[in-house]
């Protein structure tokens, strides 16, 4: 029998899905049966000691991984179905990195440019509008001619973040987006991400800024070892962890 068709999905659905997803690379299974929703304008976060499954997760997400097992849908789109139209995808899942992966030839308007002209044919007058109007956003208006070599760490990621809101996507995903920042850097990076936040884009967070977490997120999720140990709201999930694991994790970080 078909499964659910992008066209019959509605905002009262779950955005993104995921439904009993495995992971393994070879014989060792990262994911070992995820399942949660995302609701539209809902910020998601997903914590966990390193190598507990969360940014392989995240990718998955992006089909950036392919599932081994299990479902993921965003707005209907069958993220494992092997005729994926990988395009349509990207343009409503965006993703930033740890790593900024911006050209470096290309100055900060270029990089923000690209993939709306390039990927999507877009008129390059119309996308340089937004694209200014973006970097402004971002509050990086003045850097336009900027190359990255010559921005910052905290400037060079709200540039790869201007970058993925370029393709308009309806959710967004960061995965430890500030991991590889200076300390003093990183709260420009998070101001932004609280600002998108608010004004209603779904975003989904790998991350170990337990406050930034704290303060944002609708919903926690804690993964150890592939699986999900424990979830719910920030004010219970900080306050009454209940699992061993989660209490120990939480006196590690916070």
């Amino acid at each position: 029998m078909a499964g659910p068709r992008p066209e019959d999905w509605s905002p009262d659905q779950p955005i993104v899905q995921l439904i009993d997803v495995h992971k393994s690379f070879g014989s060792f299974e990262v994911l070992k049966g995820i399942s949660f929703d995302v609701r539209k304008g809902e910020v998601v976060c997903i914590i966990g000691p390193s190598g507990s499954g969360k940014s392989t997760l995240i990718r998955c997400i992006n089909a950036l991984v392919p599932v081994t097992a299990g479902t993921i849908r965003v707005e209907g789109i069958e993220v494992a179905d092997p005729k994926l139209d990988k395009l349509a995808l990207r343009r409503k899942v965006g993703m930033v990195f740890q790593q900024y992966n911006l050209f470096p030839h290309k100055t900060a308007l270029a990089n923000v440019m690209m993939a709306p002209i390039h990927v999507l044919g877009q008129d390059r007058r119309e996308v340089e509008v937004r694209a200014r109007a973006l970097l402004a956003k971002v509050r990086l208006a003045g850097k336009e001619d900027a190359y990255p070599g010559e921005l910052s760490g905290g400037q060079q990621q709200r540039v790869a973040i201007a970058r993925s809101l370029a393709m308009r996507p309806d959710v967004m995903l960061f995965d430890e987006v500030t991991a590889a920042l200076d300390p003093e850097t990183v709260k420009e990076v998070l101001v932004t991400i609280r600002e998108l936040a608010e004004e209603g884009m779904t975003c989904l967070l790998v991350t170990h800024e337990m406050n930034f977490a704290r303060d944002v997120a609708d919903h926690i999720y804690f993964t150890d070892r592939g699986v999900i140990v424990e979830h719910g709201p920030p004010a219970t999930f900080f306050a009454s962890a209940q699992d061993e694991r989660t209490r120990r994790f939480l006196s590690q970080v916070l």
